[in-house]
């Protein structure tokens, strides 16, 4: 293998690995009522476990995912899907409802190994970083977008609890994958981890490219996050009137949209990251507008989910291939300041998309989508005349 040079089974599956990480995350959605039934709870009780399992997720990706600057980048890894696996073993016995949020909590907190793959991969691939982090990146989203579709099947089958069993086992096969096949990649930080932790905090000072991606990836991640969050009520109302199967098959269109990240992030290795930011998000823009001036027409709402996931997808793989390539050696610390503040914007896009459905159905959901779109355009423009108008290289764009 090529110095700085990863294999095509290698990255594969490194992808398979992230998105089998992060799907964890997503599993317990399509369960909750099962679960609700299981532990004899109420349903705010047994919706505590996804929301527990968010901030799990949200506490790893600014405590744990910055280590990957510290210490060996596979031994981490390894070590986090290892701990991953043993809470959901726990989770796939449990029956009382405090060993379930316990479980969640620590679902979500070692699932971050999906973060710390993704500078693992850069550091390692550097002849070919964006189109290997659209690889992984479409591993991601498919895990994402997959966990709900395979969680129901394997609960309508075999129960609830069968569905962490499964993924149990898929992650200790991934283990020893990630064991056998990738090489070890050192870091280079050796202070204390409260230093660590504070020199994660001055990325963001340091590298205004890092700013702007930062919150272009948080309102667009904002706009999945409310698409997907409000698609559901629209499509089991009128005119569609969609069984949550019917709905569930639309995370297959979705899927392929995925797929087209790593076209995008050749583009970013290519030179061309402006240019294909401002494709993506014109993308996704065109696409919120036909969903809302169109809003009953199927062709329109699946062309709409395509296209929206491409652009989604082809923002965030390009943004993670430019903060890669900024500092290597702090490549995790940055990955925590962009990943924190995407968390966030999907956070926030769900709340307001949800407060939008709630004061204004589809029509008002679909103008918050558009005006958190148009924002990011704005701030991609923006900070483009900026570079242009700046010989520094840290607030150039491509």
């Amino acid at each position: 293998m090529p110095e700085n040079k990863l294999s095509k089974k290698q990255v594969w599956i490194m992808a398979i690995a992230a998105g089998a990480a992060v799907a964890n995350l997503y599993y317990n959605q399509p369960i909750l009522k099962d679960i609700q039934e299981s532990a004899h709870v109420t349903e705010s009780q047994a919706g505590a476990v996804s929301f527990l399992a968010q901030a799990g997720y949200g506490l790893g990706l600014f405590f744990i995912t910055p280590l990957g600057d510290k210490v060996n980048r596979k031994k981490l890894t390894i070590i986090l899907l290892l701990l991953l696996s043993a809470f959901l073993l726990l989770m796939s016995f449990a029956e009382n409802i405090y060993v379930l949020w316990l479980s969640s909590v620590c679902i979500g907190l070692f699932s971050v190994a999906a973060q710390v793959i993704l500078p693992l991969a850069a550091s390692l691939d550097r002849a070919s970083t964006g189109n290997t982090i659209g690889k992984i990146f479409s591993g991601i989203l498919i895990g994402i977008l997959g966990a709900r579709v395979l969680s129901g099947y394997v609960a309508n089958a075999l129960g609830w609890h069968a569905v962490y069993m499964f993924a149990c086992v898929i992650d200790l096969i991934i283990c020893y994958l990630l064991y056998k096949h990738l090489p070890h990649a050192h870091s280079g930080f050796n202070s204390n981890y409260i230093k660590l932790l504070q020199s994660t905090l001055s990325q963001v000072k340091r590298f205004s490219v890092l700013r702007v991606s930062s919150l272009i990836g948080a309102l667009m991640f904002g706009v999945f996050c409310s698409f997907w969050t409000t698609l559901t009520f629209h499509l089991s109302g009128s005119p569609y009137n969609y069984s949550p199967a019917q709905i569930g098959t639309f995370g297959f269109v979705a899927i392929g949209g995925a797929l087209a990240a790593p076209i995008f992030g050749r583009s970013a290795d290519g030179g061309k990251a402006m240019r294909s930011l401002l494709i993506a998000i014109v993308l996704v823009l065109i696409s919120v507008a036909a969903m809302h001036f169109f809003p009953a027409s199927l062709w329109i709402l699946i062309g709409g989910v395509f296209l929206l996931d491409i652009g989604v997808q082809a923002v965030q793989v390009t943004n993670v291939a430019k903060i890669y390539s900024l500092d290597e050696k702090s490549n995790s610390r940055i990955n925590t300041v962009y990943m924190t503040c995407y968390f966030i914007g999907g956070a926030g896009g769900t709340a307001l998309g949800l407060f939008c459905w709630n004061r204004g159905g589809w029509s008002l959901a679909t103008s918050q989508m558009m005006l958190f779109t148009i924002l990011a355009l704005t701030v991609l423009l923006l900070s483009s005349r900026l570079a242009r108008s700046s010989s520094s290289p840290t607030v150039q764009l491509n």
